[in-house]
C-alpha cells in the first residue's frame, strides 16, 4: 500500500509539476530578477566602487566580502605591476599608518612595520618605481592644508594616489569638547576645497574612524568615545559630500575598515588600534580601489566596468537575431507544424523507437532550438558579461560541503526505481554514476572546498572517473558494432563541443578554458584512431580467431607508449599541441600550461577503462559472471573477498588524501592510484545482486545532463569564469542558492534537448551531405582563425 501511495503521489506531482512547468517557471524568474536588479542599480546606485569602500561584511573570520561583488587578493608582482612610476601618500595619526604598512606588505610580503613614531616614513621599490610614503599630521588643520597646497597646484611631485584621515588627536588634545568638533568641521571644509581642485588627476581618500573599545583604552584616551568618533564621521560625510553641491564629490569616502572595525574590535590589544586582519583588509581595499580598473583581475569585479562586446560577440548575437527573423518568416508563411524527432543516445547510439512513425523534421526546428539558444545565451551573458547581477566570493567550511552532500545523497537514495537489466555498469548505472558524481562536484565548486585538500583529492578520483567511463563507453561501442561510420563521429564530437563552441564565442573565451570538453574530445578521437586503425579488431573477430587478442592488447600497448612519450617528456607534449593551428585549440593565455596539466593528471585513467571494458566483455563472453536479477556477480567467497579488499581500499585511499601535504605531492601519485578507488567503486556497486538491480533516478536524472551541469555552471551558477558565487537575491544566501540552482538545472535540461535537437537538423545521416557540411564548417573555422591571426583583439 506504501509503494502504491508512493507511486500515485509522484504520478500526480509529475501532472502538475514536470520539467516544462519548471522551465516556464524559471522563465519567469529570469525575466523577473533582470527587472529588479535594473531597478536596483538605477534607484540604489549601481557603482561597485562605491560597495566596496563603503559596505560589506565578513564571511568567517578573515574573509571580506564587499557588498555586490568580489575583491582580488593582490600578489606583490600584481602590486608593483598596478603602481609601477606611481606615488602614494598616506597623510594622518597612528591609525593611518598601520593603514600604511598593511599597504606596503602587499607590496612587499617582507617589510617589517618600522620607522620612528610620530616621524614620516618613507618606502621605494626600485625595481617598478613604485613610492609609498607616510606623513604624520594627526589633526586636520592648517598644517595638514599647507601640506597639500603645493600639490594642488599641479607640481610634478602631486602623488597619484592620497589616503587620509585624523580625529583622535583633535579629540585627546581638547578632550572632546564642541568647539574642537566645530573648528574640526571648519578645517576638514578649506582641505576639502584643496582635495577637490587636484582630485581631477589624483585619487583621494578620506578614512572614516573606525570605533574603539572603549573598556581597554588608557586613561589619555578615554574621552576617546565612539560617540564623539560618530560626531566626526558624521562632520566628514557632511563636508565632503557637499564639497561640490553642484555634482557629486570626487574625494572618495573610505567606510569599508570602519564596517570591519565594528565586528573585531573586540579582539584590539588597547582599544585603539585594529588587529593586523583589519587592518590588512583595509589595505587590500585600497589596492582594489586603485588596481581592478587597471589590470582588470577576473575574481576582482568591484570598480571594473565590463568591456563591451567585441565583434565576435557582436556577430553572434547577429546571427541568432537572424534565426529569430527566419523564424518568425517562416511562421508567418504558415509553414507546417514540425514533430520533433526522437533523440539519439549519443554516448550508445541506440536509436529510440517511435511507437509510430516520425515525420520529416520541419524547417522551423533549427531556428525555433536556436532562438532558444540565443535567449538562453543572452542570460549567460547578463550574469557573467554585465553589469546586472551581483557576484559574491567563495569561502570554504566543512559545514558548506558536507551538509548539502549528505541532503543530496539523502534524496538520492529516496528515489530509487529496478532497473530494465541487471548487467555490470548498466545504463541506468552509470548515468547514476555521472549524477552523483556531477553533484559532488557542483557542491565541491560552489562551496571553495579545493581548498581542503582531503576533499581536492577524493574529487580528483571522481573527474578520473568520468574519463574512465569515457573509455569504457566508447571501447565497448565500437568492440560490439563496429561502428566507425562518419555520421557516429560527427553525433559525438557536436553533443560534446557545441555548448562549449557557442560559449567561445558569446562569453569570449578561448575553447581550453572550459578544459573538461577539449579533455573528453581528445581522449575520444584517441580512442576511435586506435580502434578505426588497422586492423580493426572487434568482438566478432575475436570469436573466429582468439589470436586477435593479441592484436587488440597490441593497440592498447601503442596507447600506453604514446601516453607515456608525451607523460615524461613535456618537450614533445608542447611542441605538438604549440603547432598553429591545433595551439588554438589547447591555448590558455597563449599557453598549453594548462592543458598538460590536466591532460597528465589523469592520463591513465581513459586506457583503464578501455582495458577494463575488454576485459569485462571476455568475461561475460565466456559467461564467468552471474548476472541474473538478484545474483552475486562472483561465487559468494570471491565476492566477500573482492567486497573486503575494495572497501580497505577506500579506507587506505582516505587516509593517505588527508595526509597529504601539498596537490603537487598528492598529485603525482594520483594518476597511479586512482584506478583503484575507481575499482572499488565498482565492484561494491556491482557485486551484490540487489544492489546492481535498482538504480537512483534522482541521480540518474542528474547523469543525463551531467555535461551541461558542468559546463553551465562556470557563468550561471558560479560567477566571474568560477571564482566566485552569482548572486540573484542578495542579503539572502539560502534563498539565493536555491533560485539560483532551479534556473541554472532547468537551462542545462534546455541545452541538452537543444542539442539533440539540432544535432539531428545539421547532421545528415547520408554521407555526401555530410562531407558538404563538414567542409563549410572548415571553411568557416579557417576563416575565423586567420582573422583571429590578423586580428588577435577580435
Amino acid at each position: 500500500m506504501a509503494g502504491l501511495a508512493y507511486s500515485l503521489g509522484k504520478r500526480e506531482l509529475n501532472q502538475h509539476f514536470n520539467i516544462k512547468n519548471a522551465k516556464l517557471l524559471s522563465l519567469v524568474a529570469v525575466v523577473s530578477l533582470v527587472i529588479f536588479h535594473t531597478g536596483l542599480r538605477y534607484y540604489k546606485g549601481g557603482n561597485s566602487c562605491e560597495w566596496l569602500l563603503t559596505t560589506g561584511s565578513y564571511l568567517g573570520e578573515e574573509v571580506w566580502q564587499p557588498y555586490g561583488c568580489m575583491m582580488h587578493k593582490y600578489k606583490s608582482i600584481e602590486a608593483k605591476t598596478c603602481l609601477a612610476n606611481r606615488r602614494v601618500v598616506f597623510l594622518g595619526d597612528s591609525r593611518i599608518r598601520n593603514l600604511y604598512y598593511s599597504f606596503i606588505k602587499i607590496i612587499n610580503p617582507e617589510k617589517a612595520a618600522e620607522g620612528i613614531k610620530h616621524k614620516d616614513i618613507t618606502y621605494e621599490d626600485k625595481g617598478s618605481s613604485v613610492n609609498v610614503d607616510f606623513l604624520w599630521y594627526p589633526e586636520a588643520n592648517n598644517s595638514m592644508k599647507d601640506r597639500l597646497t603645493p600639490w594642488s597646484q599641479k607640481s610634478s611631485a602631486t602623488p597619484a594616489v592620497i589616503v587620509l584621515g585624523a580625529a583622535t588627536w583633535s579629540i585627546k588634545l581638547n578632550k572632546g569638547s564642541g568647539e574642537t568638533l566645530q573648528q574640526y568641521k571648519n578645517n576638514l571644509t578649506t582641505i576639502a576645497v584643496t582635495l577637490e581642485s587636484m582630485a581631477e588627476e589624483t585619487q583621494i581618500y578620506w578614512v572614516l574612524q573606525d570605533p574603539v573599545n572603549e573598556e581597554v583604552l588608557r586613561d589619555d584616551r578615554k574621552m576617546i568615545t565612539n560617540r564623539q568618533l560618530e560626531l566626526y564621521n558624521e562632520a566628514a560625510l557632511e563636508v565632503f559630500n557637499g564639497s561640490k553641491r553642484s555634482s557629486k564629490s570626487k574625494i572618495k569616502i573610505l567606510a569599508a575598515s570602519r564596517q570591519a572595525a565594528l565586528e573585531t574590535i573586540s579582539k584590539s590589544v588597547d582599544g585603539l588600534h585594529h588587529p593586523e586582519s583589519t587592518q590588512n583588509m583595509g589595505g587590500m581595499v585600497l589596492m582594489n580601489s586603485e588596481c581592478n580598473k587597471i589590470l582588470k583581475p577576473i575574481d576582482g569585479s568591484c570598480c571594473q566596468e565590463m568591456p563591451p562586446p567585441n565583434l565576435l560577440q557582436k556577430l553572434t548575437a547577429g546571427f541568432f537575431l537572424a534565426s529569430l527573423l527566419v523564424l518568425v518568416f517562416l511562421h508567418i508563411v504558415g509553414n507546417s507544424h514540425h514533430r520533433r524527432p526522437s533523440p539519439p543516445d549519443v554516448e550508445s547510439l541506440e536509436e529510440k523507437k517511435p511507437a509510430t512513425v516520425v515525420s520529416p523534421i520541419g524547417m522551423k526546428a533549427p531556428f525555433q532550438a536556436l532562438c532558444k539558444m540565443g535567449l538562453i545565451m543572452a542570460y549567460f551573458y547578463l550574469c557573467d558579461r554585465a553589469d546586472v547581477f551581483m557576484k559574491g566570493q567563495k569561502l570554504y567550511s566543512h559545514a558548506a560541503f558536507f551538509i548539502p552532500l549528505v541532503y543530496v545523497f539523502v534524496l538520492g537514495f529516496f528515489y530509487n526505481e529496478n532497473t530494465k537489466e541487471t548487467k555490470l555498469l548498466n545504463r541506468e548505472q552509470t548515468d547514476e554514476w555521472k549524477g552523483w558524481m556531477q553533484l559532488v562536484i557542483l557542491i565541491y565548486h560552489i562551496s571553495g572546498a579545493s581548498a581542503f585538500i582531503p576533499v581536492y583529492m577524493h574529487v580528483r578520483v571522481l573527474v578520473a572517473a568520468y574519463l574512465f567511463q569515457t573509455g569504457y563507453g566508447h571501447f565497448s561501442f565500437f568492440w560490439l558494432k563496429g561502428d566507425f561510420g562518419l555520421y557516429r563521429v560527427c553525433q559525438v564530437l557536436f553533443r560534446l563541443n557545441f555548448l562549449v563552441v557557442v560559449l567561445c564565442m558569446v562569453m569570449d573565451r578561448p575553447y581550453q578554458f572550459y578544459y573538461f570538453v577539449p579533455l573528453v574530445t581528445f581522449w575520444f578521437v584517441l580512442i576511435y584512431g586506435a580502434m578505426a586503425v588497422w586492423p580493426q579488431i572487434l568482438q566478432k573477430s575475436v570469436n573466429m580467431n582468439n589470436m586477435w587478442h593479441l592484436g587488440i592488447l597490441a593497440k592498447f600497448l601503442i596507447l600506453l607508449t604514446i601516453i607515456g612519450c608525451f607523460a615524461y617528456s613535456q618537450g614533445l607534449f608542447e611542441t605538438v599541441f604549440s603547432t598553429w593551428p591545433i595551439s588554438k585549440l589547447f591555448e590558455l593565455n597563449g599557453s598549453v600550461h594548462e592543458w598538460w596539466f590536466r591532460w597528465k593528471l589523469d592520463r591513465f585513467a581513459v586506457l583503464h577503462g578501455m582495458v577494463f571494458a575488454f576485459i569485462y566483455l571476455a568475461l561475460q563472453k565466456r559467461q564467468v559472471l552471474m548476472e541474473g536479477k538478484g545474483e552475486a556477480l562472483f561465487s559468494p567467497r570471491i565476492s566477500n573477498i573482492l567486497l573486503f579488499i575494495s572497501i580497505l581500499a577506500f579506507f587506505i585511499y582516505s587516509i593517505w588524501a588527508s595526509s597529504c601535504k601539498t596537490k603537487t605531492e598528492c598529485n603525482e601519485l594520483h594518476p597511479y592510484i586512482s584506478v583503484f578507488q575507481i575499482l572499488a567503486f565498482i565492484l561494491i556497486r556491482n557485486i551484490p545482486g540487489y544492489a546492481r538491480s535498482v538504480y537512483s533516478s534522482f541521480f540518474a536524472w542528474f547523469g543525463k545532463i551531467s555535461l551541461e551541469l558542468f559546463i553551465c555552471q562556470y557563468h550561471i551558477w558560479l560567477a566571474a569564469d568560477t571564482k566566485g558565487i552569482l548572486i540573484l537575491i542578495p542579503g539572502s544566501p539560502f534563498i539565493n542558492i536555491v533560485v539560483s540552482t532551479f534556473i541554472f538545472v532547468c537551462v542545462a535540461h534546455e541545452i541538452s534537448t537543444i542539442t539533440n535537437d539540432l544535432a539531428q537538423c545539421v547532421i545528415p545521416k547520408d554521407n555526401i551531405a555530410l562531407l558538404k557540411r563538414l567542409g563549410a564548417v572548415a571553411v568557416f573555422t579557417l576563416a575565423l582563425l586567420l582573422l583571429n591571426k590578423v586580428a588577435p583583439s577580435l
